[in-house]
């Protein structure tokens, strides 16, 4: 699966999940966060302008007028020359701490003539500090297991009628979505959360949905892993060539 693939499975369950969910459940914006955090760990480019405004009315991401930013009265020069998209966070590539890029959003960012920041990040803790924002928006999003995301996704693809969306995030196999909890496959049979998952693949389609070359390994291939868990796991979505 390549990394546009990952973007476009992220933006597709943010829609699927924002349409299926009554406008006030507050598990979405926990759920967004995690699948971000997730594409945060491939080299992918920022995507959430293709559904900015199902964040923004999530309360996922905030926006507000540039001049609020903690910092715009020290660096006024800084800010107004900006013209173009920039994320805020610095990196120092010499540095003895530094570990990459995952958190190049933690500062928020800017589209001129807008600041932007996503819950739970380090700009977004300054602007709660600072009073700016209040009651449930100044609650940092729970940590949710990406599994349990995953389900909730599948079951609005379920609802919503796209058994390929449900595919997709089952092909990425046990590795991704357990998060190395279950270490084997009496694990895996055992979890009520992929019990669950493997229900709906099974129930709406997803195990015979069309899926691109690559995405579910052959039969031949497991063969030569040689790995029980992922034999177990991709056994119910059939190999290209047979749906």
């Amino acid at each position: 699966m390549s990394m546009h693939d990952i973007e476009d499975l992220v933006s597709a369950s943010v829609v699927v999940l924002d349409a299926r969910h009554a406008e006030h459940d507050d598990r979405l914006r926990d759920w967004f966060t995690a699948l971000y955090a997730f594409q945060a760990g491939f080299d992918c480019s920022y995507t959430h302008g293709r559904v900015l405004e199902i964040l923004l009315r999530r309360r996922h991401t905030y926006r507000f007028p540039l001049p609020e930013h903690p910092d715009y009265a020290q660096r006024r020069e800084f800010f107004d020359g900006l013209t173009a998209f920039q994320a805020l966070r610095e990196f120092d590539e010499d540095a003895d701490d530094f570990a990459g890029y995952d958190d190049w959003l933690q500062d928020g960012y800017v589209d001129p003539p807008w600041l932007y920041c996503e819950a739970g990040t380090a700009l977004w803790r300054r602007l709660v500090d600072a009073g700016r924002l209040h009651g449930r928006d100044a609650v940092a999003p729970a940590h949710v297991a990406l599994l349990d995301v995953v389900t909730a996704v599948a079951e609005a693809a379920e609802q919503h009628g796209d058994p390929g969306l449900v595919a997709a995030w089952y092909a990425l196999g046990p590795g991704p979505l357990v998060d190395g909890a279950l270490l084997d496959v009496e694990d895996l049979r055992a979890d009520p959360g992929v019990t669950r998952l493997r229900e709906i693949v099974q129930r709406c389609g997803a195990a015979s949905a069309e899926l691109p070359d690559g995405y579910r390994p052959t039969d031949e291939q497991l063969d030569m892993l040689g790995d029980e868990r992922e034999t177990w796991w991709y056994g119910i979505l059939a190999q290209a060539g047979t749906r």
